[in-house]
């Protein structure tokens, strides 16, 4: 039996759900990927705001569309927590800390010694291998409980390290979905849970609409100023699949092709992004922040490449959730999203291996780190805060003692 679509309001606290969501913005290193895994730990374990197969259903729609996945999805989660509200409220938490720290880095990037900087940037990436193993394990447990669900997580990790594309993040969610289809059989138990909505379907047609119109407006001509950064920023965030660090060519040639920014600006500004928490999209202010007048800070360029970098990928969300609600218990579309969750499992664990393993554990004493890490989420349940902590501390001892 199909779901109601139509408009309903969710019970939960505005204010609760932005000091959930500055919690995260404030201690979520390791980039997009293991965002995923703090927004698990906290939400689906701690609080238990949804469950573990609606939490997967909503991450395979996230990167399945264009626009940052992490952040898609912290928006969906606040939707659904407390409204509108509540999703404006987990956006303005999550992403105003790493919006204010890389506009800040504007200034102070020059001036950090390399080696400590270099040390603290590896002491974050070795948080993310240890937030996205433990996502991977606990994920792992409910959404691939038998022989075909593991078989297409897999086959999902061998085809990402084959191909590593974009591209194929969503060749592997049809496919997932077609194979979920055709061999997957979910019990009655597997059925979502309703999830409450404060949009319907005439909305979410509204939205697509209004997705597709700016983005049209996007290839007129611009002006300068304020206009011209909206339709530079909207494009980039509209078309770009993967999320994270894939936007960053299409920033490139946004904002130094053009001559706004040099490569050297452009570059220093992701170096910066690589060494504080919240979403790679926030690179987006700094960038902002610096078109107009070099060497002045403009707080209006910023917000305008803020704003606009995220809305494409807000919008088509919340135009499709409402959608994918009225067939998300049909039994065939259950099947299918059961092959979906199992290739979001895969998904996760290839971006474990590579880059995340790959760039991260570069001796034995990193592995260990980085196990110790893993140790504190799992065994010892401790916030990834500590973990923050640890792996830092941990990575610049052994860099200067050693």
């Amino acid at each position: 039996m199909s779901t109601s679509t139509s408009p309903s309001k969710p019970e939960g606290n505005v204010c609760a759900v932005f000091k959930t969501f500055l919690t995260l913005g404030l201690t979520a290193f390791g980039g997009p990927i293991a965002h995923l895994g703090y927004f698990r730990k906290e939400l689906v374990e701690k609080q238990a705001w949804i469950s573990d197969h609606q939490f997967g259903q909503l991450l395979a729609i996230c990167q399945f569309l264009p626009g940052p996945a992490s952040s898609q999805l912290g928006f969906v989660l606040g939707m659904l927590r407390a409204g509108w509200l509540g999703a404006l409220a987990a956006f303005i938490a999550f992403t105003l800390p790493s919006a204010l720290l890389l506009i800040g880095f504007a200034y102070l990037l020059p001036s950090l010694s390399s080696d400590i900087g270099e040390a603290f940037i590896h002491g974050l990436k070795l948080v993310a291998f240890a937030v996205v193993a433990d996502a991977v394990w606990g994920m792992s447990k409910k959404l691939c409980p038998d022989t075909t669900r593991r078989l297409i997580a897999i086959a999902t990790v061998a085809l990402l390290l084959y191909l590593n594309t974009a591209w194929s993040q969503i060749v592997v969610i049809l496919g997932g979905a077609l194979i979920g289809l055709l061999f997957c059989r979910t019990p009655s138990s597997d059925t979502p849970v309703k999830l409450t909505l404060p949009c319907g379907q005439k909305l979410g047609m509204g939205l697509l609409t209004i997705f597709f119109m700016l983005l049209a407006l996007t290839f007129t001509s611009s002006q300068a100023g304020l206009q011209a950064i909206a339709q530079a920023f909207y494009q980039a965030g509209a078309l770009v699949f993967g999320g994270g660090h894939v936007v960053l060519p299409l920033l490139e040639d946004a904002v130094v092709t053009p001559g706004w920014l040099s490569n050297e600006q452009f570059l220093a500004g992701y170096g910066a992004s690589q060494a504080i928490p919240g979403p790679m999209f926030a690179f987006s202010a700094y960038l902002g922040a610096l078109i107009p007048t070099p060497n002045q800070i403009s707080w209006a360029g910023a917000t305008t490449a803020l704003v606009f970098m995220f809305l494409p990928g807000f919008l088509l969300v919340t135009s499709v959730l409402p959608f994918w609600q009225s067939i998300a218990n049909n039994p065939k579309a259950r099947n299918a999203i059961a092959g979906v969750n199992a290739a979001v499992v895969g998904l996760l664990a290839a971006a474990l291996y590579q880059p995340i393993f790959t760039s991260s554990i570069m001796s034995l004493g990193d592995l260990l780190i980085a196990l110790i890490g893993l140790a504190m989420l799992m065994q010892w349940r401790l916030s990834p805060l500590w973990v923050v902590v640890w792996c830092v501390v941990a990575r610049l001892t052994i860099t200067f003692l050693f």
